[in-house]
Formats: structure tokens, C-alpha cells, sequence
């Protein structure tokens, strides 16, 4: 499973054009693409309008969204933040440290944009798609 981050659902929705937002565009319908709640959320908190907003929740609904939350991700979350810390990165946000340690947890894929998820790849063994490396 393919976990797609906030950051590239927003361009796709927003028609920016780059490796991971067209890769994503070409995977819909062939990969197996998922989200978590707090992603979901993250994408729908930004649109202004009403009938956009229903639009966008119908659609990413179709996909597989994962419940993110328990005792057991908190604190390994918390585990790997303080890690990735250690060695001299900061996470700017706790829901980015949730997501990738989601991902780890459950050996999930992780499309994103986003520089927090690196030092995640680089030093936990994040697993994440490289369109802009095929």
C-alpha cells in the first residue's frame, strides 16, 4: 500500500504539476493507494468551499483511509522523533512524525513532498516512492 501524503494530494487537487502529483495521477487506478485519517483531514481542513469540500471527502473516501491513533503509535512516535532529534533534524510537525511512523509500523509506502519525512528515510528506513527517480 501506498500511503499519499497531504502535501501531494493538494497539488494534485490544485493542478500543480510535479513528479510525485503526476505520479500520483497516473496510479490512481492501477496502484494501491491509501491515506490516514489525519491526512484526510489535513487536505479537507483547506478548502473554503462547501460543495468542493463534500467533493473532495466523496472522492477520498473511495481510497482506504487508516485510522491513525492508539497508545502503541503515540509513543513510538514520540520514540522516533526523539531519535530523528538526536541526530540533529527537526520535525516541524508532530502529525508528519505520526504518518511516517504509521507507515513504519505497518510497512507502508509513503508518497509525499514534504523534507520532515527525510531524516525518517535516511535513518528509520522509511519506505517511500521516488517518482522523480524511475
Amino acid at each position: 500500500m501506498i500511503i499519499v501524503d497531504s502535501t501531494v494530494w493538494i497539488d494534485l487537487l490544485t493542478g500543480v504539476s510535479n513528479p510525485q502529483a503526476l505520479w500520483l495521477e497516473r496510479a490512481i487506478r492501477q496502484d494501491r493507494i491509501g491515506l490516514t485519517d489525519l491526512i484526510l483531514c489535513e487536505v479537507l481542513q483547506g478548502i473554503r468551499s462547501e460543495a468542493l469540500f463534500h467533493a473532495v471527502r466523496r472522492e477520498l473516501t473511495e481510497f482506504q483511509v487508516f485510522a491513525m491513533s492508539g497508545e502503541e503509535l503515540a509513543v513510538k512516535a514520540a520514540q522516533n522523533h526523539r531519535a530523528i532529534r538526536a541526530l540533529g533534524y527537526t520535525v516541524r510537525k508532530t502529525i508528519d512524525c505520526l504518518i511516517a511512523t504509521f507507515c513504519l509500523m505497518e510497512g507502508h509506502t509513503l508518497l509525499h513532498r514534504d523534507h520532515d519525512f527525510d531524516p525518517f528515510e535516511k535513518h528509520l528506513g522509511l519506505a517511500v516512492e521516488h517518482p522523480e527517480l524511475r
